[in-house]
């Protein structure tokens, strides 16, 4: 058979630690951050710049035309401010009129095919790489100019845009030579800080890893706080409670199934060895006819020297053996309700006509039996899983009632449930004992006789069949005795009784 291969693809592809993904997630945020930030920055800084150039250079154009405007301009034009490099008047033919720098042809013919478009009276351009400029990147601005007397002017400004350059590379330059520190950083924090959350983690791995079966006492440490490391602390301690009270809950079951089988098995092995040895004796089969043995009771005499033991001590070990088969089997029935097994919606089941049959399985009681149920009780479950439930309640009721034993079954409308009630004028359980009752092997008779007081897994396995049912079995408070109350879910509402309504007691009445 073929084993499956492992993946390994996330430890070649990243780094494989909690702490490790973190600061590499850190860091790739940190560079896309400083790559969408620092281009952002780049690019707005970069426009703005551009922008006040063109604005500085459009004002030192209309400032010319302005003056050309209101007259003639002399040949040589005062050097322009505000950081505009050259100011040239050319005519529509494209001859130089005025410059501020002498020997302008070149700049004159690099700029004569930039005009203002029909409508407008500017316009400007980014010349790059332009002989004339001396491989330079400018900022060209042409502003129309009409004299009232005279053709039109152009006024061409130029602002050489070594400043914006200078200014967006050195951003450029800031922006990369600080990006790798950066993210080193975040990934160095990320590291540290990733490390400081996953400190309580790695003391809960270590102290989860010592929990062994005899060292369940053993809790992981709970870090202050409501955050969800604290959350996961508290969780696993109350998996590892819940697992310490199965665990301890089990033991205690082997231990009191060991002694509730132990006894019985003694008895039977020493109510065998004494017939044995009784009927191993010479005086004791002298006392027998020829050919006849002590196998019956009839066959033991009258009278003679030895009595004859086997017959009751057959029978004493018959009823150990009889009892020891009850208890292997309510042993079997509590593991198969514990394993939980899905059942279904069960069968249509009438908890009256239950305990109505109870009680005619047993004409002849200790004290009277008393059937209480004037309508029947639908509900959906297993028939026999619930017939042992009432035959466990009886049975103890029976045990420990004075003088009556009342079964009753109604409808809870209000609850939508399924009531069934048994109750006795018994002595009752203690409030502090109403929950103990239902655990395993527990007896409340102050002698523990094993002869009167059953195994003590009778009301255990009540209730389990009851929550396996998805109902509930109490210890009711009230009344003279004990009241144990079982509670079933109606499967589509209750059928037609009022709500609440509890029927008047009618012995016998179904």
């Amino acid at each position: 058979m073929r084993l499956p291969t492992p993946r390994r693809g996330r430890s070649r592809l990243g780094p494989r630690t909690v702490r490790g993904r973190s600061a590499a997630a850190a860091a790739l945020a940190m560079a896309l951050v400083l790559a969408g930030g620092g281009g952002w920055l780049y690019v707005i800084l970069r426009a703005n710049l551009l922008d006040n150039a063109n604005g500085r250079t459009e004002l030192a154009a209309r400032e010319v035309a302005a003056r050309a405007d209101a007259g003639p301009l002399p040949s040589l034009l005062p050097a322009p401010r505000s950081g505009v490099d050259v100011v040239l008047v050319l005519d529509p033919r494209g001859k130089v009129v005025a410059t501020s720098r002498p020997s302008a042809e070149p700049l004159a013919r690099a700029f004569a095919d930039l005009r203002p478009q029909p409508g407008q009276d500017a316009a400007s351009k980014v010349l790059c790489c332009s002989r004339a400029m001396g491989g330079e990147r400018g900022d060209v601005v042409v502003v129309r100019a009409t004299p009232v007397p005279g053709e039109e002017r152009y006024v061409y400004a130029l602002t050489v845009l070594n400043d914006v350059d200078d200014a967006t590379h050195a951003i450029a330059l800031g922006l990369l030579g600080g990006a790798p520190p950066l993210i080193a950083l975040a990934a160095a924090i990320a590291w540290a800080v990733t490390g400081l959350a996953l400190r309580p983690v790695t003391a809960i791995r270590t102290e989860l890893a010592a929990v062994s079966a005899s060292e369940l006492g053993r809790r992981v440490p709970d870090p202050a706080g409501g955050d969800e490391v604290a959350a996961l602390a508290r969780t696993v301690n109350a998996t590892l409670d819940r697992l310490e009270q199965a665990v301890a809950r089990q033991r205690q079951f082997v231990a009191d199934a060991s002694h509730e089988l132990r006894n019985p098995v003694a008895a039977v092995r020493s109510q065998l060895e004494v017939a044995l040895a009784a009927a191993a004796r010479p005086d004791h089969r002298a006392d027998f006819p020829e050919g006849r043995g002590p196998d019956r009771a009839a066959d033991c005499p009258a009278s003679g020297a030895v009595a004859c033991p086997t017959g009751k001590a057959v029978r004493a070990a018959l009823a150990d053996t009889v009892r020891l088969q009850h208890v292997a089997a309510d042993l079997l029935l509590l593991a198969r309700l514990d394993a939980r097994l899905p059942t279904g919606t069960g069968e249509p089941v009438d908890l009256a006509l239950l305990a109505a049959e109870e009680a005619a399985r047993r004409p002849v009681t200790r004290v009277p039996l008393t059937v209480t149920a004037t309508a029947p009780t639908p509900m959906r479950g297993r028939t026999g899983q619930l017939e042992r439930l009432l035959a466990n309640l009886v049975d103890n009721a029976l045990r420990h009632a004075s003088s009556r034993v009342e079964v009753s079954a109604f409808l809870d409308g209000a609850a939508g449930q399924a009531v069934l009630e048994v109750a006795d004028d018994g002595p009752g359980i203690a409030a502090d004992q109403r929950e103990r009752v239902f655990e395993r092997f527990v007896r409340l008779d102050a002698a523990r006789d094993r002869e009167s007081g059953g195994s003590g897994l009778g009301l255990a396995i009540a209730r389990e069949i009851a929550h396996a049912h998805g109902g509930s079995l109490v210890v009711a408070a009230g009344g003279g005795g004990a009241r144990l109350v079982a509670r079933f879910p109606l499967p589509d509402g209750p059928p037609g009784q009022q709500p609440g309504k509890r029927p008047e007691r009618r012995p016998g009445a179904l």
